[in-house]
């Protein structure tokens, strides 16, 4: 079959191969993970099985950031210039 073919993708829209190999690309570069091996032979599985979990660690460190700036904020007065800045951070 040729590279060009297209996949049904949620009943109207149609993505073709070469699309999906060009998103893959995008996302190998985003990745530090892959980045640093230095290699362009990556499985594109390999791609979004390690987008997924780079995914899921930015949402831990957002979800520990902002734990921490909330017991700063707990510790300052709260009418200050600070607070309202942790306040709009945590926001």
């Amino acid at each position: 079959m040729s590279s060009r073919r297209s996949r049904q993708s949620s009943g109207a829209s149609r993505i073709t191969d070469d699309q999906i190999i060009e998103l893959v690309s995008k996302l190998r570069q985003l990745l530090p993970e892959i980045q640093q091996r230095r290699s362009d032979k990556v499985s594109a599985s390999k791609v979004l099985q390690e987008t997924c979990n780079y995914i899921r660690n930015l949402h831990r460190e957002v979800d520990d950031l902002s734990e921490r700036l909330s017991q700063l904020l707990a510790t300052i007065d709260a009418d200050s210039p600070e607070a309202a800045i942790i306040r709009g951070l945590i926001m």
